[in-house]
């Protein structure tokens, strides 16, 4: 095989089989990887947007069970912070409405119900960000893997010929260094995007612990005050 006649395609027909199943592997992996930061880009930034709309509109001084009622009779079911507030809100009527409740049952009950939705849509954000982590730690080694494989290989099949030249060398040498390139071609990206999704989710996550911080205020205040209404 001449250099004229090297391309990607030619190393991973003339690779062993062992090489080969390492290249196929690292593809499959960067497709997926691949599949799953755009997956995560959109979520990510759809999350981000529909909590500042929602701030917008929760701070505007409407009424809070008016909002409850406007997001409950839509046909996409709430998510994120939306989700947060009602979980929350419902807690808060409910126990508030039940006889003998104290304020501060009351407020326990709904801080709760926010911490357990708060905790869900978390989870929700970080799914596929661990596999992407995963991607990224481990691709390097299975590429550099496939290449000790075939550099191996390639100085065994040395030893059955007289006279060893590079030209004998450099096809095998340069199959077993592509499958460290792909490698690093899948690794690169799983890593950087990890990073930015992961800081992604901790602005989200600290969003969603300032609002429920800054709800519990406004319904510890409304549950003292029906305290004192009714007393």
């Amino acid at each position: 095989m001449t250099h004229n006649q090297l391309s990607v395609f030619d190393l991973f027909v003339n690779a062993s089989l062992i090489v080969q199943l390492i290249m196929l592997t690292l593809v499959i992996l960067s497709f997926v990887s691949w599949g799953m930061i755009i997956d995560r880009f959109r979520t990510l930034k759809l999350a981000t947007v529909s909590s500042k709309k929602f701030e917008d509109k929760f701070w505007s001084g409407i009424d809070l069970s008016k909002l409850y009622n406007e997001l409950g009779a839509r046909r996409v079911p709430p998510s994120g912070m939306e989700l947060v507030f009602m979980s929350g809100y419902r807690e808060f009527v409910r126990l508030r409405n039940q006889k003998g409740t104290s304020p501060g049952a009351v407020m326990e009950g709904a801080h709760r119900a926010m911490r357990v939705a708060h905790s869900r849509e978390i989870d929700k954000l970080e799914t596929n960000l661990s596999f992407l982590a995963t991607v990224g730690s481990t691709t390097p080694y299975i590429g550099l893997l496939g290449t000790v494989w075939g550099i191996m290989n390639s100085f065994i099949a040395l030893g059955s010929v007289k006279q060893a030249t590079l030209a004998m060398v450099a096809p095998g040498i340069a199959e077993a260094l592509i499958a460290t390139a792909m490698g690093l071609f899948a690794a690169i990206p799983a890593v950087i995007a990890y990073n930015k999704f992961n800081h992604s989710v901790q602005k989200v996550e600290n969003q969603f612990d300032n609002f429920v911080e800054e709800f519990s205020g406004i319904l510890h205040r409304k549950a003292h005050s029906a305290a004192v209404a009714g007393a």
